[in-house]
């Protein structure tokens, strides 16, 4: 304020003490909204760690899942090319055709189906007893 009227060369101050006075006001009012705006770049630095915090277990849970979920499919996959080889050997065509089967069928289906419940799939993550069948 005092500056816009000193620069227009207007100038309302009447005496030293009125001087003394807006220039105290005005101090005053800039170490009140520097304050607000410190606080508030903290408040944005917490919300801002938090949310990197959430965003990192979110990253470390989906990372969890797929390698549980890709460790069981191809244990799967290599117990049932056992089987093939078993079948083969013995000369068992239905326990083969059996066991080609769900390969193809394991196969056709994606691990990343079952994430559109994720409620569920962190439920089962959570739960030591789940046993997961893909």
């Amino acid at each position: 304020m005092i500056a816009k009227e000193v620069s227009r060369g207007i100038s309302k101050i009447t005496s030293p003490a009125e001087c003394l006075q807006e220039l105290v006001s005005a101090y005053t009012e800039y170490k009140m909204v520097a304050e607000q705006e410190q606080t508030k770049r903290r408040q944005i630095d917490a919300w801002e760690k938090t949310t990197i915090a959430q965003i990192k277990a979110q990253s470390d849970w989906m990372m969890d899942y797929l390698d549980r979920s890709f460790d069981e499919r191809a244990e799967n996959f290599r117990d049932l090319f056992s089987v093939v080889d078993s079948a083969i050997a013995s000369g068992n065509n239905e326990q083969l055709a059996l066991a080609l089967h769900s390969i193809t069928e394991i196969a056709k289906s994606s691990p990343f189906q079952d994430l559109a419940n994720l409620a569920s799939v962190k439920a089962a993550l959570n739960d030591p007893d789940h046993e997961w069948v893909f």
